[in-house]
């Protein structure tokens, strides 16, 4: 009797795990060796710990290098989880015996070339041989063939020989294994032989179908150290994570995935009246959404699908007869419901959980007891969050969320709201367990949440592109409640701003948004009391980039081409809306100095010294009848076409519905249309149907029904006496609307 014995299997299926458990029970190992990594021995007892819940993965990483990681997932259907649960059970030694990620991960990071294509093998035999043996079956796929070959297999006896034999007959007519999957193979047959020398006699190894046929013959000792001499190693440690069904699923990526985890699970809890309890949980589902689902309905599906099951032969339905009896009886041919099912049921995106005593990195530790206080639980499912930041809790809450967008730790999107001028925001967050390898990275910066996020920041800023990037960092760093890491982005930000003389990018730094914050310079600025945020360092560094802004203005305005002077346009408008924003005297009055200046310039685009000049007539900086005889001066007869144009274009730009409203702008307009004579209409016509053209339909008819009804005031910018305003009562209410609105009057 041999000392080892091979039990080949598909790494996640609910049949493959009971043969091998009935396997084991009648083997009686002494010892179990399953393939995987031994980097994950030291932490295999946590399997057995009562809060353990897969699915669940085993992660491997480098700890020099933790995004050089591996993840080995488990659901409790899997073969290996069995055997290794079996063996722990009993007392017994469990060892992995896959080649170690401390020699996989040092290849991959010395760069070893890879293995040259082999053009005489089979496509796809070592990647799918499964798919192989079910078209030599006449299967249309793998996966179906396996299902009905193993998965609903009543009787286990013979099958794992079954497997090796097949497994055997595909390996001799393929070409010899690659480099990497020899070192695989010779690593496995030197620990079975370990194992032999230890004594054992009854040896159950537990590993992929297809290297089974490989740890047969254990006689070429040397051979097997010949091809693991010299390998690189890097140090290595493991842990586990929680996993989802998901990302067992195929369209996951995962290589060795399955097409329903949701199912499998289902056969696995349920062995017994399969079919009768797949169906009770599909009309529960539609019931659940106010869908037909009543047991009429799952008593009529259940004799369809068992039907369907016997006219193909088969010895129980498969989930493909299931689906069609669902589709017929509950969802009467439509695919909506059919799709709820899928994802609810046949994929049941779910997520295990790990034990407190799961080693992690202090980083992890903190997050766990921050998510615990904050009752912020990692779910595979997305769930919505609306913060109100008027709570304590709330702003806790948005505090820890941009802290890990900080540590570019993903958990949460923010949906809306994120402006800090209002007082909600409201977060998407979904766990990924992608994110335990982030948290283990990021646990170079800081123990806690707080000081990698602060060091972490620090280090970005240091590092930033240009100006604008450092806003976005600072902006970020406010909004976390992160004061510790202030006063040194102040420092670096008053530097940067004092050496840029690119007036541009200065005003890109003043209002651009952060993607995660939807905050800028300005809005840190105006609305930092809201989350309790200290903006007097922030204030003095919007001195300087205002002043700076206002004083290089005209020059950044002169000589620009078309596509130069339309971003210039953008950020005038937005440097304005930022300005009235903060309601700072001093800074509107410079700011319209600047602005008028440009206005003035002979060398300006007409683009933005049209604009120009709306921005101070808004602002009342400026009176109507200035900017009408600036208007005839722009497009008069002297000034070329396209100045005029773009011109017009600057001082009407995005305003149908102002100007529809705005008695001063439609005097203006109109007033100067009236003076012109008929010749002078006419050439100017065709440059204001230019601007008028980007205007709604809706608003260009109702413009025409406006001007039928007759001339407008002339625009002397002030208001006519007898406006049936009572102005004492009016100005009784002003000191408390200034109140309302933090204007000191």
């Amino acid at each position: 009797m041999p000392a080892h014995h091979i039990f080949g299997i598909r790494h996640h299926g609910p049949g493959s795990a009971r043969s091998l458990r009935r396997a084991l029970e009648d083997l009686a190992p002494d010892t179990i060796l399953v393939e995987g990594p031994p980097d994950a021995e030291p932490v295999l007892p946590l399997l057995a710990h009562p809060e353990m819940r897969p699915p669940v993965a085993l992660l491997v990483y480098a700890t020099d290098t933790p995004r050089d990681a591996v993840f080995y997932p488990f659901a409790v259907f899997s073969p290996e989880w069995q055997a290794i649960s079996y063996g722990q059970g009993r007392g017994l030694p469990v060892r992995m015996i896959d080649l170690p990620q401390w020699h996989q991960l040092g290849q991959e990071m010395q760069g070893d070339p890879p293995n040259p294509p082999a053009p005489e093998a089979p496509p796809d035999v070592r990647s799918d041989p499964m798919g192989w043996l079910a078209r030599a079956a006449g299967f249309s796929d793998g996966e179906r063939w396996w299902e009905q070959m193993v998965e609903q297999r009543q009787d286990s006896a013979g099958i794992f020989a079954a497997i090796l034999e097949a497994m055997s007959a595909l390996r001799a007519e393929s070409p010899a294994p690659e480099l990497a999957e020899a070192r695989r193979e010779a690593w496995m047959r030197q620990t079975i032989r370990a194992a032999i020398g230890g004594g054992f006699s009854r040896i159950a190894v537990v590993c992929g179908a297809w290297h089974g046929p490989a740890l047969v013959d254990l006689s070429d000792k040397k051979g097997d150290t010949a091809l693991l001499k010299g390998l690189p190693k890097t140090k290595t440690a493991a842990t586990w994570a929680p996993w989802t069904y998901g990302r067992l699923a195929y369209a996951s990526g995962y290589g060795a995935g399955i097409t329903s985890p949701g199912w499998y699970d289902h056969l696995w809890t349920h062995p017994d009246q399969v079919t009768v309890r797949w169906m009770t949980r599909v009309a529960r589902l539609l019931r659940g959404q106010d869908l037909a689902g009543s047991s009429a309905h799952a008593i009529e599906a259940v004799r369809l699908a068992e039907t369907l099951a016997a006219l193909r032969g088969h010895p129980l339905p498969g989930l493909p007869e299931l689906n069609e009896a669902c589709r017929a009886v509950f969802c009467f041919g439509d695919d909506g419901p059919m799709r709820l099912i899928h994802a609810q049921l046949i994929l049941d995106e779910r997520m295990g959980g790990v034990p407190d005593e799961t080693p992690s990195v202090p980083l992890q530790q903190d997050l766990q007891r921050e998510q615990r206080r904050l009752k912020l639980t990692p779910d595979a499912s997305w769930k919505d969050f609306d913060l109100d930041l008027r709570k304590p809790f709330d702003l806790e809450r948005s505090h820890l969320l941009r802290r890990l967008g900080l540590l570019h730790v993903a958990w949460g999107e923010l949906r809306s709201g994120g402006g800090t001028g209002t007082f909600r925001e409201v977060w998407r967050i979904q766990w990924q367990p992608e994110l335990a390898v982030a948290l283990i990275e990021a646990g170079i910066w800081g123990n806690t949440l707080r000081d990698a996020a602060c060091a972490r920041a620090l280090d970005a800023a240091t590092g930033a592109a240009d100006l604008p990037d450092l806003v976005g960092i600072v902006s970020q760093v406010l909004l976390a409640d992160l004061p510790e890491a202030v006063p040194a982005l102040m420092d670096l930000l008053q530097e940067r701003s004092a050496r840029t003389a690119d007036v541009a990018q200065l005003m890109d730094a003043l209002v651009r948004e952060d993607r995660l914050t939807r905050s800028s310079l300005v809005s840190s600025l105006r609305y930092g009391g809201v989350r309790n945020t200290d903006t007097a360092a922030v204030a003095h560094v919007v001195d300087g980039i205002v002043l700076r802004i206002c004083i290089g203005l005209s020059g950044a305005c002169s000589s620009l081409n078309d596509d130069a002077a339309a971003a210039m346009f953008g950020r005038i408008v937005a440097v304005g809306a930022a300005l009235r924003l903060l309601q700072h005297a001093e800074y509107l009055e410079s700011w319209h100095l600047a602005l008028r200046r440009v206005a003035d310039m002979t060398s300006v685009h007409g683009l933005v010294g049209g604009r120009c000049c709306r921005l101070l007539l808004d602002a009342g900086a400026m009176n109507g009848e200035e900017v009408a005889r600036r208007v005839g001066l722009a497009i008069s007869s002297a000034v070329a076409p396209a100045h005029a144009a773009a011109w017009i274009e600057g001082l009407l730009k995005d305003s149908g519905a102002i100007l529809l409203h705005d008695d001063l702008l439609w005097g203006i307009l109109d007033g100067w249309v009236a003076s012109l004579t008929p010749e002078a209409f006419q050439q100017t016509l065709p440059l204001i149907r230019r601007t008028f053209a980007t205007f709604a339909s809706a608003e260009r008819r109702q413009m025409g029904e406006r001007a039928r009804r007759g001339p407008a005031a002339k625009p002397t910018g002030t208001p006519a006496a007898d406006d049936g305003i009572d102005r004492t009562r009016a100005e009784a209410v002003l000191p408390l609307v200034c109140r309302l609105l933090g204007i000191h009057a």
